[in-house]
């Protein structure tokens, strides 16, 4: 029997969530358990985790050759989450993501700039060093020229790899 006392107040709303919704939240938090656990040791490292959530995971690297063990220990890993405050688990996962985009790009720029060097020649060459003047003039011609020659007579690309790498180390650690 209910009292008029029972009923909710009108200001007060009920937030109702179905099922699917319950669901796809599980989902989602269980997920963020597996990136946690395909995470790298130094990676890991820089995550705020309480212990209980560090032992899981472990647990989950030596349950990797079990498959229905470590399926059922996923959904421990989701339930230990679903308890937690993951804001912080999620800013140190986003920083990760970002740090891989940003050198995802660094990365195709010097790919754009190597396939340049080869194309343009010395063109090429002193657009890029207007750029990076630390960069040796010389290499980058012989490189380049070397490069031209490997791609018309179709040889095996290794003035083309060597010019990037060439790029990689001296532009990547003005960069940093």
């Amino acid at each position: 029997m209910r009292h008029h006392n029972d009923a909710p107040e009108k200001d007060e709303e009920i937030e109702w969530v179905s099922k699917s919704e319950m669901k796809r939240e599980s989902h989602a938090l269980r997920k963020l358990g597996e990136t946690l656990v395909k995470l790298q040791p130094h990676e890991l490292a820089k995550v705020p985790l309480e212990d209980d959530l560090k032992e899981a995971i472990e647990l989950a690297h030596r349950l990797h050759n079990k498959r229905e063990g470590l399926r059922r220990h996923m959904s421990y890993l989701g339930r230990l989450i679903r308890t937690r405050d993951i804001t912080d688990i999620q800013k140190a996962l986003a920083g990760f993501e970002h740090k891989s985009t940003a050198s995802n790009a660094k990365f195709h720029k010097l790919e754009l700039w190597r396939d340049r060097l080869i194309k343009e020649g010395d063109k090429g060459v002193n657009a890029l060093l207007s750029e990076h003047r630390q960069l040796d003039r010389q290499k980058l011609r012989q490189l380049a020229r070397i490069g031209r020659k490997e791609l018309a007579a179709d040889l095996p690309p290794v003035a083309y790899r060597e010019l990037f790498q060439y790029l990689k180390t001296n532009i990547g650690e003005e960069e940093k």
